[in-house]
């Protein structure tokens, strides 16, 4: 493996730090890296696997206010690239606006999610959403062939080389960025028209937006989408014509906010709402539908059988829970991260356009979450989900399971004791047809051997363990989002005679 250090940034974290989501699993870089021809601990990477897996995460640099929320750090994409049987890594971190400020300042500048924004330093400024830092730090997807990093209570958009990691700046849409509300993290790329759907929410009436980027980055489509109030959606789905967005009955309590705490419950005498535009409708052709009362973090695909649009999701049994038997105070502090502890299943929705009915039904016993699937069935009617396991009470991935949607089996596969893997993206084989006819890729962190490794599996046999493992130049953070770009949509990619070349750095 030949490793080169092309960066390395101020951290001020404490060297006897106690917080588990900035110690073990969760240690956060430093440095960022070029290595190419990354070691293969055993197996040989696929020639017909041809593209770029592309992580972010959060990765803090500084202590907290006071209390840190594991989604208050700095983001940080990693890269694992494949090309000819050869491969390459990159990491960088997401060169936002808070970031400068906070490396210049030597230290914290904004209040994070658990902390009042009243212990935001007035030299940092309007951060996202008016109250924190746009770390820039949860979703990364690829449209046009630059990745876009995003942030979840809504912010900028940054632009980055998806090959390299570095920073490009920040997406405007030729001027026509809704700069005040900004873009909410998993806006959905339709690789089919080239549009990218997003949408973005706020304390402020309407409390929601709805857009549309066509293939050209030209914003075309912008529409408000009035809600009761402040709601606190996390991601949306899309068919061949319709967007579906949501209002679920987990938000802040309305009298507490406006005395500016922002405290979230959940009211489960209130129905979950989704709402389906067609791509290009207004206003007033949204068409919602009830169901029972849940919080969804993350939906897996949608698409349209007959008159109803089906919906695959995630359902929490329990977005609230308590902290009852649970002695140990980070588990407490942090109780809505743990899958078993929110009780997430595969659940499926199905929406009827001509009568508003909503059936719905629970896929799978399973608590898993994440899910990823085959982009290139997005939008259409698919059969295989690949999701992951959770470690009981934290947030960490254990395992991952190939979720067969049509006979209901399951297919899994354990990390082990002390290995920790990030969302798991589907690369479809160059030349493949079939749903599952590619490769699932994960970074992992591996507590066992002090560090981390790039692992390829055949999606269609996800119980057979991975068919190769490549070594990381160091153990990285735990993470979360990812996404796959086929080279064949990588600028530069075509021309280059090498995987090396193509990425230039």
């Amino acid at each position: 493996m030949d490793v080169e250090i092309v960066g390395k940034l101020l951290s001020t974290l404490p060297a006897d730090d106690d917080h588990p989501y900035r110690t073990g699993p969760w240690q956060p870089q430093t440095t960022e890296f070029k290595a190419d021809n990354l070691e293969v601990v055993f197996g040989e990477v696929p020639k017909d696997l041809d593209g770029v897996y592309l992580r972010n995460t959060e990765n803090p640099l500084h202590p907290s206010m006071k209390a840190y929320h594991p989604f208050d750090g700095d983001g940080m994409i990693h890269i694992v690239g494949f090309r000819d049987g050869e491969s390459f890594y990159r990491n960088r971190f997401v060169r936002t606006d808070g970031l400068a400020a906070e490396q210049d300042a030597g230290g914290a500048l904004w209040a994070g999610l658990a902390e009042s924004p009243k212990l935001s330093r007035p030299e940092g400024g309007k951060g996202a959403r008016t109250r924190m830092k746009d770390a820039s730090s949860t979703d990364v997807v690829v449209h046009r062939g630059t990745a876009l990093t995003s942030f979840y209570q809504c912010g900028d958009l940054y632009r980055l080389d998806p090959m390299s990691a570095e920073t490009l700046g920040k997406e405007s849409w030729n001027g026509k960025f809704p700069f005040e509300w900004g873009v909410s993290a998993h806006p959905k790329v339709d690789d089919k028209t080239g549009e990218m759907l997003f949408f973005n929410y706020s304390k402020e009436a309407p409390y929601m937006h709805y857009g549309v980027v066509d293939s050209a980055n030209e914003l075309v489509h912008y529409v408000d989408v009035p809600l009761p109030g402040p709601r606190l959606p996390h991601d949306m789905a899309f068919t061949e014509n319709y967007a579906i967005l949501n209002d679920c009955p987990l938000f802040w309590d309305p009298v507490l906010l406006e005395k500016g705490a922002h405290v979230a419950n959940f009211h489960p005498d209130i129905p979950l709402r989704l709402g389906v535009i067609p791509r290009r409708g207004n206003t007033a052709d949204i068409k919602w539908f009830e169901a029972d009362p849940t919080y969804v973090l993350h939906f897996v695909n949608a698409y349209e059988e007959g008159d109803e649009i089906v919906l695959d999701g995630f359902y929490q049994g329990d977005p609230e829970p308590s902290d009852n038997g649970m002695g140990n105070q980070w588990e407490r502090a942090f109780r809505f991260l743990a899958l078993d502890r929110m009780q997430t299943r595969l659940h499926r929705w199905r929406l009827n356009l001509v009568t508003g009915a909503t059936r719905e039904e629970q896929l799978s016993d399973s608590i898993t979450e994440f899910g990823m699937m085959n982009g290139n069935f997005a939008g259409e009617k698919y059969r295989y989900a690949y999701a992951a396991s959770g470690k009981p009470s934290w947030f960490l991935f254990d395992g991952l399971v190939k979720h067969d949607l049509l006979t209901g089996n399951e297919e899994r596969f354990s990390f082990g004791d002390g290995v920790y893997g990030s969302e798991t993206s589907m690369a479809p084989r160059v030349g493949g047809t079939a749903e599952d006819d590619g490769y699932l890729i994960t970074l992992t962190t591996d507590m066992n051997e002090d560090a981390s490794f790039c692992l390829i599996f055949d999606a269609a046999r996800v119980g057979d363990g991975p068919l190769c493992k490549l070594r990381l130049p160091e153990r990285i953070s735990s993470g979360t989002h990812s996404t796959w770009a086929p080279g064949a949509e990588l600028r530069r990619w075509q021309s280059a005679d090498t995987a090396a070349e193509a990425v230039g750095l």
